[in-house]
């Protein structure tokens, strides 16, 4: 099986570093001083208490949530690494609407900062579908260091991969 390119679309000299210190032994070492920590976010319920806080401090008005779990079948492969369901339906003459929200369930080992960076990419679809500007805008604004962490979970992956291989 071909290792998937979880830095696909970032420019090839940081791709190029990134295989280096793979290849170096480094990526692991970089990772693990950066990130040293792991979470206590082990469970469905924990998890949904979790995306509540942040939907709560930050998504006040958006739709509530339906169901929160972590989801060992979700494919990190095809760069899934949570998902937004969104479904409407009437009931009576009310528009009713559910929000869930998937977690890779890899992540339960990753550090707190993965998983934070990932809840926020999946609540920032309650308002934005698409990933447009207004999408990573309210990214920034949930998690100020959005962008790096998101490279950063990529290159995770990416050791992780390489290291149980």
């Amino acid at each position: 099986m071909n290792t998937p390119n979880y830095l696909a679309g970032y420019p090839d000299t940081l791709q190029q570093q990134a295989a280096e210190l793979l290849a170096n032994g480094r990526l692991g070492l970089y990772l693990e001083r950066k990130y040293p920590a792991s979470h206590a976010v082990q469970n469905d319920k924990a998890l949904y208490d979790f995306v509540s806080e942040l939907k709560s401090r930050y998504m006040k008005k958006a739709a509530p949530l339906s169901q929160v779990r972590y989801d060992s079948k979700l494919n990190v492969v095809k760069q899934a690494l949570g998902l937004h369901t969104y479904r409407a339906h009437l009931q009576g003459s009310k528009l009713k609407t559910r929000n869930s929200i998937a977690v890779a369930a890899l992540f339960r080992d990753g550090p707190p900062e993965f998983l934070r960076m990932i809840v926020v990419h999946e609540l920032a679809h309650f308002r934005e579908k698409e990933h447009n500007k207004a999408f990573y805008q309210l990214c920034c604004h949930m998690e100020p260091g959005y962008h790096q962490l998101e490279l950063d979970t990529r290159l995770w992956l990416l050791w992780r991969d390489h290291h149980t291989a």
